[in-house]
């Protein structure tokens, strides 16, 4: 069976493209940063869906852990899945700009160094694939949070335009949009949901599912429920001012 490599495997959107993966009889390169937690989720999906589970720590906000990632994904990774990252807790200027270059370090940087390492083997095999979790704040504006998701989506659909030609549509690089999701994400930025409705919210398990079908369909950009698609959508109509203002403040409050 191909191998997946997820980064930011232990949590939310990584910790369900793994346990989907691992059903679907995929073996798994798992990355994360706490090595007590990483280890107990490989032995767990080991033990559960009886797949062969690596785990490999290292922190992408730095360059031992970016070469270390970069090395093992030009082995025989049949699907990377670029998930890590976080939110700064507070507005521009309100976050240390060191917190802010490590953002970009984790979202684009990674995301880049771990797509070009990956393809070469995925290209001369004639078939795999790579998600890049983005999300629908790379439609609106969110600080360097959006900035850095509307580099990935950019980034993702420029790549896979490169390669469509080169593969023959047999390795395929997309974009993943989800809106807001229930996972820690928001809980470790301190940031206080309670003004975003239910029906904003999605599981990370319809969020992996939509994400594999959308990937099998060749889509390069990714975006889960007929809600987002509906909000993206409107983005596009809204005058520039307005969007700012209401996407800034959106689920923005911080505890």
């Amino acid at each position: 069976m191909p191998t997946a490599f997820i980064t930011g495997a232990t949590a939310g959107i990584g910790a369900a493209f793994a346990r989907r993966l691992a059903a679907d009889g995929f073996d798994l390169v798992l990355l994360a940063r706490d090595t007590a937690r990483l280890e107990r989720t490989a032995a767990e999906l080991h033990e559960t869906y009886a797949v062969r589970t690596e785990p490999l720590t290292a922190d992408l906000s730095t360059e031992e852990g970016l070469e270390a990632a970069e090395e093992r994904v030009r082995g025989d990774i049949g699907l990377l899945v670029n998930n890590a990252g976080f939110a700064n807790k507070g507005k521009f200027l309100d976050v240390p700009v060191s917190d802010e270059l490590t953002m970009l370090k984790v979202h684009c940087e990674a995301v880049l160094r771990l797509t070009h390492a990956v393809l070469p083997g995925m290209l001369e095999r004639g078939r795999g694939g790579v998600i890049n979790v983005s999300s629908v704040s790379a439609f609106a504006t969110r600080g360097t949070y959006g900035a850095s998701k509307a580099w990935a989506v950019s980034f993702s659909e420029g790549v896979a335009a490169d390669i469509r030609a080169r593969s023959g549509g047999g390795v395929r690089v997309m974009a993943l949009c989800p809106g807001f999701v229930h996972t820690e994400f928001h809980e470790r930025a301190q940031m206080d949901m309670s003004d975003v409705p239910d029906f904003m919210w999605l599981d990370k398990d319809d969020v992996v599912d939509a994400a594999l079908r959308d990937l099998r369909r060749g889509v390069p950009v990714s975006i889960p429920s007929p809600q987002y698609k509906a909000i993206v959508g409107a983005t596009r109509l809204l005058p520039r001012g307005l969007l700012a203002r209401m996407s800034s403040n959106t689920g923005r409050k911080y505890k």
